[in-house]
């Protein structure tokens, strides 16, 4: 590297998995930011370390393992400002898909990839959370330090375009916990109305299958064996049978 830094920081800049931080040296100062980044629509993890170094903002350049000039603070802000706008496109779209689901689910359609959808969003939302969170106290770390020394009025607009990204992914990970616990409540309703219905039925056919079973045994002595009118009889008493248990589980639908 081309500036003398401390060798602790040098791992933190290298290392892409590094959280966000702002760190202070002798003569300069390391922002790192690990910010959500928006590939055709999937999230995934990005770091940027910037040494500030005389009022000038280099870049660390991966692939070449330096830092890049990248210009004037106005340059780190134009830098930080279309990806935080991109991260915050992401989370509108998040949100109206989200309330696609809640209006679907109001509806009382249950869509069978819910689950699927619902992990995912939850993955995408809790990652730009986790990432927004941490970001957000690097930067303002960074506002305080260099005061006086950029547009304030820019930076403090940046810095609340990665809070309402901070707080709006909040919101709809709160949402999506909701409309789970919804979707479970409609699901254990569906599941107890067909145990309710499969009770009812065997409830019906409990008579019915005792009368099959007495006449269907293999002894000798059964009544109606040799009664010409013997079948119709054993409808008659079955029927018989079977009026207490309708008029039972009428009285238990109608309370």
């Amino acid at each position: 590297m081309k500036f003398k830094i401390n060798k602790f920081l040098i791992d933190d800049i290298e290392n892409k998995d590094h959280p966000s931080d702002f760190e202070i040296g002798e003569d300069y100062a390391v922002l790192i930011l690990r910010l959500p980044y928006i590939d055709k629509e999937n999230v995934q993890t990005v770091s940027y370390a910037f040494l500030i170094k005389e009022d000038r903002i280099y870049e660390y350049n991966r692939k070449t393992k330096d830092f890049d000039l990248l210009g004037t603070f106005g340059y780190l802000y134009e830098f930080l400002d279309v990806r935080v706008d991109k991260i915050l496109a992401k989370i509108s779209k998040l949100h109206i898909a989200i309330a696609k689901m809640e209006d679907n689910l109001y509806e009382n359609n249950l869509p069978v990839d819910f689950t699927k959808n619902w992990l995912k969003y939850k993955k995408e939302l809790v990652l730009i959370e986790r990432l927004m969170g941490h970001s957000l106290i690097a930067f303002e770390r960074f506002m305080k330090y260099y005061k006086n020394r950029f547009d304030e009025l820019a930076f403090k607009d940046l810095a609340e375009h990665m809070e309402r990204a901070f707080r709006f992914s909040k919101n709809a990970i709160e949402k999506l916990d909701y409309l789970n616990e919804f979707f479970k409540a409609k699901q254990d309703e569906k599941m107890n109305n067909i145990m309710f219905i499969l009770t009812i039925l065997s409830a019906v056919f409990l008579p019915l299958t005792l009368i099959t079973g007495f006449f269907g045994m293999n002894t000798g002595g059964l009544p109606f064996t040799n009664d010409p009118q013997g079948t119709m009889k054993a409808i008659g008493i079955s029927a018989l049978f079977e009026v207490p248990f309708v008029f039972f589980i009428w009285k238990l639908m109608k309370n």
